[in-house]
């Protein structure tokens, strides 16, 4: 299955993902590691599901 990071019911804690900080959303460059919190309560956001990585960075999933 693909997880499309714009569906909260598709992220859980524990998943590894891509995201996309804020600093780097200009480029684009993803960082990857894995869900510790999901911070967006919609259950859809356009641009990504906002998530706080087990490592403390926060940012929105990008789908692979």
């Amino acid at each position: 299955m693909t997880v499309d990071g714009r569906y909260r019911d598709q992220v859980y804690p524990g998943l590894e993902v891509d995201i996309v900080l804020k600093k780097d959303q200009r480029t684009g460059k993803t960082t990857a590691g894995i869900v510790k919190d999901l911070l967006t309560n919609s259950k859809f956001h356009p641009h990504g599901i906002k998530v706080r990585l087990e490592d403390g960075q926060v940012g929105r999933i990008h789908s692979r």
